[in-house]
């Protein structure tokens, strides 16, 4: 199980009160929430190892090298040469180090890499898997990954940790008429105004669907396009003619990668030794983590059983 982690320590933070502080008042919405969602999904689904992969770099220079507007509504402070500061609620910068803390305490491996996101982790491990992967997540972006050959399922979140949705390449075609290979194409055309990407003017999901049912990928659609003789509607030939420029470097932005110098080999679940309980105590009762830490070793140790 690959998590999307940024992802859901947001849903943590936004779905618990803010209320739920430590009891030097800290704030620990978004920990506890995080590790209520963990017992969640490993009692739910079980699986053998556990991976919080991480957004060691949430808005790569090279994406926003080919899309400056890449993620640029987000951006809270513009670091020359460094990881741009990402606008996210002070409350929750601070309990980032605690929920790594913790993560580290409870085994759980946490896995980044330099000028990448955390998507582009998941799709390298995701691809390298021997087995049965289930990728968590609330971006749509990931459903590219789905592949029922390989044996990969998004459990997608965005309607709630109680209406969880997991996908198959069935379930893509019944939502978006296309299949997973072809999702990253499909989110090219239609653009994405969370992350800064314009998509092709005029273009929404019903056409970008039709159009790769049609020619069955972005390249064949850009040849149709740019074929006279083509049975492509001068204004959609008009549309992509416009857009040539983003289409050129948009696929790249959108693909995730997965060839990463990264790894997970130590991520089986297992029962917290006694150091390790002993640490999980200890950050317990000075973050006031209560039932939701509790909940999460119940769920790691039958698990790992």
């Amino acid at each position: 199980m690959l998590l999307d982690s940024a992802s859901l320590y947001f849903r943590g933070f936004y779905g618990v009160p803010d209320t739920v502080r430590a009891p030097d008042g800290t704030p620990v919405n978004a920990v506890r929430g995080f590790l209520d969602i963990i017992a969640k999904l490993v009692t739910e689904y079980r699986p053998e190892s556990l991976v919080a992969c991480w957004d060691d770099d949430w808005r790569p220079r090279w994406r926003v090298e080919l899309i400056p507007s890449y993620k640029a509504h987000r951006v809270a402070q513009l670091v020359p040469g460094g990881v741009d500061i990402e606008d996210v609620p002070p409350e929750l910068v601070a309990q980032v180090p605690i929920i790594r803390e913790v993560l580290a305490a409870l085994g759980i491996a946490v896995v980044g890499a330099a000028e990448a996101e955390a998507d582009d982790v998941i799709g390298t491990l995701a691809t390298r898997a021997a087995g049965p992967v289930d990728v968590v997540t609330g971006d749509r972006d990931l459903f590219q990954l789905v592949d029922d050959a390989a044996d990969v399922r998004v459990v997608y979140t965005a309607r709630g940790m109680s209406n969880l949705e997991v996908l198959t390449d069935a379930v893509v075609v019944g939502k978006y008429g296309i299949h997973a290979h072809q999702y990253a194409d499909f989110a090219v055309m239609r653009g994405d105004t969370s992350d800064g990407l314009p998509g092709v003017a005029g273009i929404g999901e019903k056409t970008a669907a039709a159009l790769l049912a049609e020619y069955g990928d972005l390249a064949g659609i850009a040849a149709a396009a740019a074929e006279p003789d083509s049975a492509l509607k001068p204004a959609v030939r008009a549309r992509f003619a416009a857009a040539d420029e983003y289409l050129a470097v948009a696929p790249r932005v959108v693909e995730v990668l997965r060839d990463l110098p990264v790894a997970a080999d130590d991520a089986r679940l297992r029962v917290p030794t006694d150091e390790q309980r002993a640490t999980l105590d200890a950050l317990a009762d000075r973050w006031g983590l209560g039932g939701s830490l509790d909940r999460a070793l119940a769920a790691l140790g039958s698990a790992s059983s």
